[in-house]
C-alpha cells in the first residue's frame, strides 16, 4: 500500500482544510470590493485538490481555467525548463488572475508563468500556493497567499505526487528517501 511509503505526516487533513479556509478569507477580503470576476487558474495537475477546494471558500465571483506547467518531468529535481502543455482558454487581458499552484521550490515555473500571464495583458497576476519550499528557491518571486512553508523535504499527498502517484492521499506527508 502507498501509504508504507510514507515516512511522516507532515499535514493532516484537518490541518489541510483549516489553512485552505484561512486563505479562502484572504482573498475574499482583499477582492471583495472589486467588481471585476478573478480568473483563478488551477496549475494542474498538482493543485487540483488545493484548487478545488480553495476556490469553494473564495466569496466573490471566480472563473475557472487551468493551465498545465512543468519542470519537472518525472523526476524529482527541476529540469529548469518549463513546458506548457495545456494553455489559458480564455482571454486574460485586463483580468485579475489567481495562479494557484500546490508547491512553489524553485520558483522557475512560477516566474515562468507570471511573465506568460502579464504578457497576455492580465491587469494583475498574484501567486497562491499551499507550500512554499523558499530553501530551493533560485527565483525572484513573491507568493502572495501561502498556506504553510516546508523544509527541503519530497513531500507528496493531496495532489503532490511522485511520479504520478500518491495524489490521492487525503494528507501531505514526506516520502521516505528510499523510495
Amino acid at each position: 500500500m502507498f501509504e508504507d511509503d510514507i515516512q511522516t505526516i507532515m499535514f493532516s487533513a484537518d490541518e489541510i482544510a483549516a489553512k485552505v479556509k484561512e486563505i479562502g478569507e484572504n482573498i475574499t477580503c482583499d477582492y471583495k470590493l472589486m467588481t471585476e470576476d478573478i480568473f483563478c487558474v488551477g496549475i494542474l495537475k498538482g493543485a487540483v485538490m488545493f484548487y478545488t477546494d480553495l476556490v469553494r471558500q473564495i466569496k466573490t465571483n471566480v472563473k475557472f481555467d487551468f493551465m498545465v506547467a512543468s519542470s519537472y518531468g518525472s523526476g524529482t529535481k527541476s529540469s529548469g525548463a518549463v513546458k506548457i502543455l495545456k494553455d489559458l482558454d480564455y482571454d486574460v487581458a485586463g483580468k485579475h488572475m489567481i495562479l494557484i499552484e500546490d508547491i512553489v521550490d524553485t520558483g522557475i515555473t512560477m516566474e515562468y508563468l507570471l511573465k506568460y500571464c502579464r504578457g497576455r495583458g492580465a491587469k494583475s497576476v498574484k501567486i497562491c500556493s499551499l507550500l512554499n519550499k523558499p530553501s530551493r528557491r533560485v527565483a525572484d518571486i513573491t507568493i502572495d497567499y501561502v498556506g504553510f512553508t516546508v523544509p527541503d523535504e519530497f513531500l507528496v499527498g493531496y495532489g503532490l505526487d511522485y511520479d504520478g502517484n500518491y495524489r490521492n492521499l487525503p494528507y501531505i506527508g514526506v516520502l521516505k528517501p528510499d523510495i
